[in-house]
């Protein structure tokens, strides 16, 4: 009975370990953060299974004193490096990983010209502009305030906690370096070019 007893136990921790690596190993090829939809849909699991597992890599990365732990957002987790590592991070990473070419565009937007009216920004930005603002608000980035019909939009505490940036370093670092390290060439000219409406407010200032 102990010999049988002792064999399931076995077999039942051989499956929880290899269910503990195919989530790391999900976090590790996915480089974003996940929800628990997607997390249940590459697993296969249940989600009170997955629950427990993210509790035991948690625990299993603190004991280790390892790098990289799994860090939880509004419903989602990711693994990333450590604060302390975070240097590393700034030094390879461009965010590509996390954000298509044109949301890192329309978060520099934002950035560069914070606040901004959420209209402005679909403006410049299209349609797509909407997925992308919801995006950046569900991480937490950006801040939101209802103004008319509208929203304006700022960089949120955790925008620099993110990027992993001090609030007095100079925006155009951070998105230059960070979001688009590369030629941000429309940014560049949206940056420097008004837009309609805030040429408008400017005008009505000045008079």
């Amino acid at each position: 009975m102990d010999v049988s007893s002792k064999t399931l136990e076995e077999i039942e921790g051989e499956k929880e370990r290899e269910n503990m690596r195919l989530v790391e190993a999900i976090f590790f090829v996915s480089g974003r953060f996940l929800t628990m939809p997607d997390l249940i849909s590459l697993s296969d699991l249940n989600p009170l299974i997955i629950r427990e597992l993210l509790e035991k890599i948690k625990d299993k990365y603190s004991k280790d004193d390892s790098a990289v732990e799994i860090v939880e957002k509004n419903g989602m987790w990711k693994m990333d490096v450590r604060q302390e590592f975070s240097f590393i991070v700034n030094k390879l990473a461009t965010g590509s990983a996390e954000f298509t070419k044109a949301e890192q565009e329309t978060l520099a937007i934002i950035a560069y010209k914070q606040p901004i009216k959420q209209s402005v920004v679909i403006k410049i930005r299209g349609n797509k502009g909407y997925d992308h603002v919801k995006k950046f608000e569900d991480l937490g980035l950006i801040n939101k305030k209802k103004i008319g019909h509208t929203n304006e939009l700022s960089l949120s505490d955790e925008f620099f906690e993110y990027f992993n940036v001090g609030e007095n370093d100079s925006l155009k670092t951070v998105v230059d370096g960070v979001l688009l390290p590369k030629e941000p060439t429309m940014v560049e000219k949206v940056k420097l070019k008004k837009s309609p409406e805030e040429e408008k407010n400017s005008n009505t200032v000045e008079n």
